[in-house]
């Protein structure tokens, strides 16, 4: 797998950089900072008739989540809900100087260690060395959002579907 070269880098003239070579993929789901997931939810359910496909607990991560759909098949989009366990988690930090609000953006990308390492690379700080577990199996990373314009930043690999057993 082969990366494009960062912006501003020289590139031959007339070349250009192919969809199959770009690093991220689509927006997967835009994470969302709430004091209370279950006001949250009812709000983005009765406005947006939108409705709850998973939640979790990540404990590592200090946050209860709802994970709510938007459209169907290989294009689905998500809208994270995120509440924090505790006013010392990264969201409950986050909601104190902030808020409620957008809290980071995800991108899905084909090949998370492919992508932190093209990533990297390119000067971009990796809060995540390697990735972990997120979301609904999914394999994730953040980057550091003073390098992206204050955007927190998740990459995002989704997880294998289930295909019964072998």
């Amino acid at each position: 797998m082969t990366f494009p070269a960062a912006p501003g880098a020289a590139r031959q003239p007339g070349t250009a950089r192919t969809r199959e070579a770009a690093v991220l993929n689509r927006i997967d789901h835009v994470g969302i900072a709430c004091h209370d997931l279950e006001t949250a939810i009812a709000r983005y359910e009765s406005v947006f008739d939108v409705t709850v496909a998973s939640r979790e607990i990540h404990e590592d991560q200090g946050v209860r989540e709802a994970m709510l759909r938007l459209g169907e098949g290989p294009g689905t989009s998500w809208i994270q809900l995120l509440e924090p366990t505790g006013p010392d988690t990264p969201v409950g930090k986050f909601l104190a100087r902030r808020g409620p609000g957008i809290h980071h953006v995800g991108y899905r990308v084909a090949n998370i260690t492919a992508a932190l390492a093209a990533i990297g690379a390119r000067g971009v700080r990796l809060l995540d060395q390697r990735p972990r577990h997120g979301s609904m199996g999914a394999s994730i990373a953040f980057l550091h959002p003073a390098d992206l314009g204050g955007v927190l930043t998740e990459l995002v690999q989704a997880a294998l579907p289930f295909t019964g057993p072998a």
